[in-house]
């Protein structure tokens, strides 16, 4: 319970923050609103749990170093290509979540998910026994990691898909806020609660306990998560969002319509270096904390002041890092920038460049650790808004589930491209001990940074143009 106390204080104290923050008025009964939570939560936890089957392999990849099962470049090289098959598999997924709707396709990414951690689980069990070779392992892991990422891809487009027919574009803001806080949640199941299973149980209780749990919400989303509020008794509405007054053209057409806004193909670029820089921070600080000997894992009693205190906190740090700008982005979007998403990501950018540069500058020390979880605020917020809500804005319900594929995709195309970088740039053996030969990892981010801000000032005024409204 002492692993869970902090992150259920943090909950209970955003809950009153969300609670309390001005509300966008657009007439909903409170039967409707009580019905909508019952949608979202449970399908906002799925994909929260989602990160808990997928980030776990990052999470212990020091570990399973340690043990003889996977080196650094090895578990580069497994997530770049896992994550380039990700982005690719969202330009086919998107589509297919549109047509095929995002209640089933987030039933298929629980279960599909839950049954290739079950996989990976039983390859560790196997090689800890001594029936697999280590080229066996690395065979199976890939091709079971890149099925993972696969069954993964539809969690973003089902949610994204499910929560635009629910969703005002007006109220859509603080949406990308609760988006940005699941992910965070995740990010504390997959860095401290897999970590601390990993070194309680072993490396495959690491991948059998978010199979498990992602087992149990694909039976409460079965009975709880509908497509739209006319599936579960309510009226649909027009949501304002780029597919008001296009209902009735075939998706093919709101597809095209959608592609040839410059604004997506932006949100686009800004998003792959999101995901570069979100995954170069997220993946690679404990493997980079480890190798300088600052390391420790979740439940050490380490000092405050310590720099082994984030990584044996890194988890929670990480939520704590995301909740906070999820709130904050969702909050500036819908009440300082007046539904504008472009804003959030130009304020956001600046604070990674301030991040990176501090990163860069302490290294070896715990600046860097700390500069690095502002960066994780910072790129969360960001994707909260531009993945998680501008894709449905600049979309439209309608097509919803493509517009996020292609933006989304491309995060994880961003995340590739990192994995793969790092793994090669990065340095190994008896140079990874001393902090100043891993000056190339902060140094790597700051181009990346810079065009992500250029880009998103590029889009500080972008609003999404419905048919409807353009006939007035």
């Amino acid at each position: 319970m002492s692993q869970f106390l902090p992150i259920l204080v943090l909950l209970a104290a955003i809950g009153v923050v969300l609670w309390r923050l001005p509300q966008v008025d657009v007439g909903h009964s409170a039967a409707y609103k009580r019905r909508r939570f019952l949608n979202w939560f449970p399908l906002g936890m799925t994909y929260a749990l989602l990160y808990f089957g997928r980030y776990n392999l990052s999470a212990n990849a020091s570990a399973l170093d340690k043990l003889g099962l996977l080196t650094k470049e090895e578990y580069g090289n497994i997530d770049g290509w896992g994550s380039i098959l990700y982005g690719v598999a969202f330009l086919f997924n998107g589509p297919l979540t549109d047509i095929l709707g995002g209640r089933f396709t987030i039933l298929l990414s629980a279960g599909g998910s839950a049954l290739m951690n079950v996989l990976m689980g039983v390859v560790l069990a196997q090689a800890q026994a001594g029936t697999l070779t280590h080229e066996q392992v690395v065979q199976y892991f890939t091709v079971l990691f890149c099925a993972n990422m696969y069954f993964q891809s539809f969690g973003a487009v089902s949610i994204v898909k499910v929560n635009a027919p629910w969703f005002h574009v007006r109220e859509r803001g603080v949406l990308g806020g609760v988006f940005g806080i699941l992910i965070s949640l995740g990010l504390y199941f997959a860095y401290d609660l897999s970590r601390l299973v990993f070194k309680e149980s072993g490396p495959s209780w690491a991948f059998y306990v978010p199979a498990l749990v992602l087992a149990n919400f694909f039976v409460i989303d079965f009975f709880l998560v509908r497509d739209s509020p006319n599936k579960a008794g309510f009226k649909d509405f027009d949501t304002g969002d780029a597919s008001s007054g296009t209902e009735a053209m075939p998706l093919i057409n709101v597809v095209v319509r959608m592609m040839s806004q410059k604004v997506i193909w932006v949100i686009v670029a800004i998003e792959f270096c999101s995901g570069f820089l979100r995954n170069a921070v997220m993946k690679w600080y404990l493997i980079y904390a480890d190798k300088i000997g600052i390391k420790a894992t979740p439940g050490q009693d380490i000092a405050f002041g310590d720099p082994a205190w984030i990584s044996a906190n890194w988890g929670v740090i990480l939520a704590v890092a995301g909740i906070t700008g999820g709130v904050f982005a969702g909050f500036i979007s819908d009440h300082v920038f007046h539904s504008r998403r472009g804003p959030v990501a130009t304020v956001l950018y600046a604070g990674m460049l301030l991040g990176a540069v501090g990163a860069y500058l302490g290294l070896g020390t715990a600046l860097t650790g700390w500069s690095v979880v502002f960066m994780s605020l910072c790129v969360i917020g960001v994707h909260g808004m531009l993945s998680g809500t501008a894709s449905a804005d600049f979309g439209g319900k309608r097509a919803a589930g493509t517009a996020t594929g292609i933006i989304d995709g491309f995060v994880y195309l961003g995340t590739g491209a990192q994995a793969f970088l790092y793994a090669r740039i990065l340095p190994k053996d008896a140079l990874a001990k001393d902090p100043a030969n891993w000056s190339v990892w902060p140094l790597a981010m700051l181009p990346v940074v810079v065009l992500g801000l250029l880009l998103a000032l590029n889009v500080w005024n972008a609003r999404p143009q419905s048919k409807a409204a353009a006939a007035h």
